[in-house]
């Protein structure tokens, strides 16, 4: 699945740069009241860029779960009115507690960290999501 394909992702504007970076470009659409970028933009690209992760780290996995979002922190940093990037990892720990998980149960959680920053490499925000991801039985 292409995360950028999604209905809602299209419809806030996040988009892919030439590194492959998911990035949301500064535009009326995601202004808040101080015209910076709105909490929730910034939310949006972040946990948009957890299915960007999860898919490249675990491409045998693909189409095969669901992964559900359980739960997350943001902690809002320094607000911006420049375009920004979303720049996920997985630790190896979570990789592997992850992996034994799934593969005796057909589930598990797995946690995604997102750091957000804009053009002038500020970051505007970093985040965390718990995520479940469950084999789709067929």
């Amino acid at each position: 699945m292409n995360v950028i394909e999604i209905p809602f992702a299209k419809k806030v504007g996040i988009k892919k740069n030439d590194n492959g970076n998911l990035v949301l470009p500064f535009t009326k659409d995601v202004q808040n009241h101080l015209q910076t970028f709105h909490a929730s933009a910034q939310f949006a690209l972040a946990e948009t860029s957890c299915g960007e992760i999860l898919q490249a780290i675990f491409p045998e996995l693909v189409d095969k779960v669901i992964p559900v979002l359980r739960e997350s922190q943001i902690k809002f940093k320094k607000s911006t009115n420049k375009n920004i990037s979303a720049y996920p990892s997985i630790s190896n720990e979570s990789r592997i507690k992850f992996n034994e998980q799934f593969s005796r149960k057909g589930r598990g959680l797995i946690s995604v960290k997102v750091e957000v920053r804009d053009t002038e490499d500020t970051v505007t925000c970093i985040c965390n999501f718990n995520w479940f991801v469950q084999k789709i039985e067929i």
